[in-house]
C-alpha cells in the first residue's frame, strides 16, 4: 500500500497549521499596535486633556442653564398638551347647543361644523374634518346639529348646510358655506378644506414632533392625507331655513 495519500494529507495539515499560526501572528501584531497607540496618547496627555475638557463642559453654568430651560419648556408643552387633550383637542366631537358658547369663548381656535344628519354633503365634510382634527391639535374641532340649535343657527345667519365657521378667541373670523371654495364637487381633497381654514387663521402648522399624520413616500417626500368620494345624488348644497 502506497504512503502517498498520507503524504498529501500531511501536507494539507501542515498548510492549515501554518495558516493558523500566521493568523495568530497578525492578531498579536494588531494588539501590540493598539497598545502602542494608547501608550502614546497617555504620554502626550491627549486623552486626559479630552476628559478635562468634557468635565469643564459638564460644569459650565451656561450649558446647565440651557439644559434646564429646555427641560422646563418640554415640561410646559407636555402639560399644555395634556390640558388640551382633556378639553377634547385632537378629536372631532359633536356637542350640544348648551355647550357651544362655553367652548367657543374659552378656546383660542375653534372650527365648528353646523350639519344635518340626513345631508350627504355633511357626512362628506365630517370625513375631512376628522382628519384635520387629528392633525391640528391646537384647534378644537366640533360639530353642532343645526336643527337642534335654532338659536345659534339664526344668530350666525346659517341658511345653507354644510356650514363651517371658524372662531378665534370667541370671534367668528370666516366660514365655508356648502362646498364653496372646495371645487364645488363631492370628491374634493382634504387639502382644499385645509387651505380654507388656513386662510381664516384657525389652524396653525403643526410642529415637526407632532406630525404623525404625514406619511413618508420615499426620501424627502411627504404625502398629505386626503379623502376622495365619488359623485352622489347630493350634487348641490342643501338649503336650511
Amino acid at each position: 500500500m502506497s504512503d502517498k495519500p498520507f503524504a498529501a494529507e500531511a501536507a494539507q495539515f501542515g498548510q492549515a497549521m501554518n495558516a493558523i499560526a500566521y493568523g495568530e501572528v497578525v492578531k498579536a501584531a494588531v494588539r501590540d499596535y493598539k497598545r502602542e497607540v494608547l501608550d502614546t496618547q497617555a504620554q502626550d496627555g491627549k486623552q486626559s486633556h479630552q476628559l478635562v475638557a468634557m468635565d469643564d463642559l459638564m460644569e459650565d453654568e451656561e450649558l446647565q442653564k440651557l439644559h434646564e430651560e429646555r427641560i422646563a419648556r418640554l415640561k410646559a408643552e407636555r402639560e399644555k398638551r395634556n390640558q388640551l387633550t382633556q378639553k377634547g383637542h385632537g378629536t372631532y366631537t359633536e356637542i350640544t347647543e348648551g355647550d357651544f358658547l362655553e367652548i367657543v369663548t374659552q378656546t383660542d381656535l375653534v372650527v365648528c361644523h353646523f350639519f344635518h344628519r340626513e345631508f350627504e354633503r355633511c357626512k362628506i365634510m365630517d370625513k375631512h374634518l376628522q382628519i384635520l382634527a387629528y392633525k391640528y391639535f391646537n384647534t378644537r374641532f366640533i360639530k353642532l346639529a343645526a336643527p337642534d340649535s335654532p338659536f345659534f343657527t339664526v344668530k350666525l345667519n346659517i341658511k345653507m348646510l354644510p356650514c363651517i365657521i371658524g372662531f378665534k378667541n370667541g370671534v367668528a373670523v370666516g366660514r365655508v358655506t356648502g362646498f364653496e371654495g372646495l371645487g364645488g364637487r363631492d370628491d374634493f381633497a382634504t387639502e382644499a378644506l385645509e387651505d380654507q381654514l388656513t386662510l381664516m387663521g384657525v389652524i396653525e402648522a403643526p410642529e415637526r414632533d407632532n406630525e404623525e399624520e404625514d406619511r413618508m413616500d420615499g426620501p424627502g417626500k411627504s404625502v398629505r392625507k386626503s379623502v376622495h368620494y365619488a359623485k352622489t345624488a347630493s350634487d348641490e348644497d342643501s338649503d336650511f331655513d
